[in-house]
């Protein structure tokens, strides 16, 4: 038993694929992935900056390099942030099929 679709079907199957693929492509942004990383690494290295002993600062000659890192990295981190929602992932072009001409 074979089932038929007509244009209209496919048309719709082929709106829904195309936007899960820009979702997907959004989703999966290095952008995201990199920013988020910094932020969690700047926090954690932020808050060991704050924690630092004396002992650990005068390793370092005299400057808390816990807590300049981490800031760093949480702006680094926030930059690619606001980078990705400044500029989002634009959608995928459809693809065209040789021999296929657009419809009008």
């Amino acid at each position: 038993m074979s089932e038929f679709y007509s244009d209209k079907d496919v048309q719709r199957e082929v709106t829904e694929l195309q936007g899960k693929s820009a979702t997907a492509a959004r989703l999966f942004d290095i952008r995201r992935i990199i920013g988020w990383l910094f932020v969690v690494y700047g926090v954690i290295v932020t808050i060991a900056g704050f924690t630092a002993s004396d002992a650990d600062i005068d390793k370092a000659e005299g400057v808390n390099i816990n807590l300049w890192t981490g800031l760093g990295m949480l702006a680094l981190g926030l930059f690619f942030l606001v980078w990705l929602k400044l500029r989002p992932v634009a959608p995928p072009p459809p693809d065209v099929v040789a021999g296929d001409e657009p419809r009008e």
